[in-house]
């Protein structure tokens, strides 16, 4: 894969609420904030020379009257927070204000790694966390944590609605002690974990018959091209492919270099995507490599009005290549990258710098990708689950979020918003198609033999 910003930033996408990343190094405490070094080069020439000194002291009148009047103290560091918040708040959905604590999320979710114990948790109107699920291979796994366990205490203290489970996290090799009440058991018990690092894997597969593969990416992560490759072998050691099904369903996105990797895992040649923005250094193509790792063996792509931003990236990337049949529902339509800009006390500034075009030329935003077999919800149109309720109430896909950016086709055509597939019938309808495809190309290879 090349790219002009290839060693000059990391882009990343993510969905609903979809996001695009570019990482730009935190200037230091005490020093004026820059420009990221991913800006453009020549911004000191281009950047506008005049500064709007009557609306700065139309701020500072409307400051100092907040300071002075407002029927309780207001703290300058809340108000300036207050409006550098404002400052993007017009703009579109996905241009927004990170404190410390959002951002050190934030980025744990684009990791797909985070400091804890490794367990899915509800926490209850009583303030009690039920566990869903423990993760594989965790701290909690290997402790004997199991689903339906209720954690009534940390360390000995009750668990408060303030703090929710966020005590669980703490540094690897830290010790933790939860008190647990366990059907069949008559009392609570307590159990100490160690910390550690826990790693979520976006990558999950297996035959939905033999011969044909099944590949389940929930996010594009730091490792998931890793994770996918390694998948795809394992499948592989089970026996010659004839095709497989990527699902994508409700993946909401992530790292837009993930999801190139991924596309290029199977395409020999050819544009991945490119992104387009008001500055040079926004501009960028990803073209595929050498190397087919199913030797042209068919794929199908599974979607629905869940699938954003990375996702869309790959749908679209793999049917523009003539590479996927796409099975599912129209998706959500997420088409623009975000610069995260890192400040000097910890928070950060996500703004939409580009959009991002399918190898076709075409821009996703705010239309999405339109499946070339489209697949309903298992119980009906419009059921509970689905994007249009039964009363007609539109659910969110990128076209009806307030202020997002005007796609290039939005207005001119018709838009009917897609379904949230769920269960395995689409599953099912996405294997027929990838037949249908297997069926296709051995008729064409053995026309190519008579001749």
């Amino acid at each position: 894969m090349r790219s002009r910003l290839f060693l000059a930033l990391t882009l990343a996408l993510l969905g609903t609420p979809a996001l695009a990343q570019q990482q730009a190094p935190a200037p230091e405490q005490g020093t004026p904030p820059v420009v990221a070094p991913s800006d453009d080069p020549d911004a000191a020439e281009t950047a506008p020379a005049k500064v709007p000194l009557d609306e700065i002291r139309r701020y500072v009148a409307v400051f100092n009257a907040v300071k002075d009047a407002y029927v309780e103290p207001v703290e300058d560091r809340k108000l300036m927070q207050s409006a550098i918040r404002g400052l993007l708040l017009d703009l579109d959905p996905h241009s927004t204000y990170f404190d410390k604590e959002d951002a050190d999320a934030f980025d744990e979710q684009a990791n797909g790694a985070y400091e804890g114990i490794g367990v899915e948790l509800l926490q209850q109107p009583d303030n009690t966390l039920r566990v869903i699920a423990p993760i594989d291979d965790t701290p909690a796994a290997k402790a004997g944590i199991k689903s339906g366990d209720i954690i009534t205490a940390i360390d000995g203290k009750p668990i408060s609605a303030e703090d929710g489970m966020e005590p669980l996290r703490g540094l690897p090799g830290s010790k933790i002690t939860l008190t647990i009440l366990r059907e069949g058991t008559p009392k609570a018990f307590d159990v100490t974990l160690v910390r550690d690092t826990i790693r979520i894997t976006s990558v999950r597969s297996r035959l939905l018959e033999p011969g044909y593969g099944y590949l389940r990416i929930s996010a594009f992560q730091t490792d998931t091209a890793a994770d996918f490759q390694k998948q795809l072998e394992q499948l592989q050691a089970k026996g010659p492919l004839r095709g497989i099904v990527i699902d994508l369903r409700s993946n909401p996105g992530g790292l837009l270099l993930a999801a190139v990797q991924v596309a290029d895992e199977l395409l020999d040649s050819g544009n991945i995507v490119s992104t387009r923005g008001r500055l040079s250094i926004s501009d960028s193509k990803f073209d595929a490599t050498p190397g087919d790792r199913l030797n042209g063996a068919p794929v199908v792509v599974l979607v629905d009005a869940g699938s954003a931003s990375a996702s869309e990236v790959l749908a679209g990337a793999l049917r523009d290549n003539n590479r996927a049949r796409v099975v599912g529902s129209r998706t959500f339509g997420k088409g623009s990258v975000q610069t995260v800009l890192p400040l000097d006390n910890g928070d950060s500034v996500k703004l939409t710098t580009a959009r991002y075009y399918t190898p076709s030329g075409k821009s996703i935003q705010a239309s999405g990708i339109v499946p070339d077999v489209v697949v309903k919800p298992e119980s009906g149109a419009g059921a509970i689950g689905s994007v249009i309720a039964k009363d007609g109430q539109l659910y969110i896909t990128e076209a009806t979020l307030p202020g997002h950016l005007v796609g290039d086709d939005e207005g001119k055509v018709p838009y009917q918003p897609g379904d949230v597939l769920e269960g395995d019938k689409p599953i099912t309808a996405a294997l027929a198609e990838l037949k249908k495809s297997v069926t296709a190309a051995r008729t064409a290879a053995a026309g190519k033999q008579v001749r």
